[in-house]
C-alpha cells in the first residue's frame, strides 16, 4: 500500500467520525507535533541554504574587502596623488613668475604700481 492511498483511508476514517481511544489520540497528536517540528526544521535549513547561496553569489563576506574596500582605497590614493600633483604645479607656476620678475630689470616702482598688482593677479588666476 502506498502512502497516498493510506493517507486517503485515514482521512476517510477520520471524516466518518471514528471513535479513537485516548491513547491513539495522544499518539496521533505526538506524531503531528513531530511532523510539524520536522517541517519547521526543514524550512529553517532551506532558509540557511538560500542565505548561503546568496552570500556565495555575492562573493561572501571575505570578498567584501576585495570588491569594495580595495577599490575605495585605490581611488582615495589616486585622489590624494592628483591633489598633491596640482599643488606642486601651482607652486611651480608661482615660482616661475617670481623668478622671471626677480630676474627682470624692472625698477622697484613698477612693483608698487597698482596696475602691476592687477596684472599679476590676473596672470596667476588669484
Amino acid at each position: 500500500m502506498n502512502e497516498i492511498s493510506f493517507g486517503l483511508k485515514i482521512r476517510q476514517a477520520l471524516n466518518e467520525g471514528t471513535r479513537l481511544s485516548p491513547r491513539a489520540l495522544a499518539r496521533l497528536r505526538e506524531a503531528r507535533e513531530r511532523a510539524l517540528a520536522a517541517q519547521k526544521l526543514e524550512r529553517a535549513e532551506a532558509d540557511l541554504v538560500v542565505a548561503a547561496g546568496v552570500l556565495g553569489r555575492a562573493g561572501g563576506l571575505g570578498d567584501f574587502a576585495r570588491r569594495v574596500l580595495l577599490p575605495l582605497v585605490v581611488a582615495l590614493a589616486g585622489l590624494a596623488g592628483i591633489y598633491s600633483w596640482q599643488k606642486e604645479q601651482t607652486a611651480a607656476e608661482v615660482e616661475e613668475i617670481d623668478a622671471r620678475l626677480l630676474a627682470d630689470d624692472l625698477p622697484i616702482e613698477a612693483y608698487l604700481d597698482k596696475g602691476f598688482e592687477a596684472w599679476l593677479k590676473k596672470r596667476t588666476g588669484g
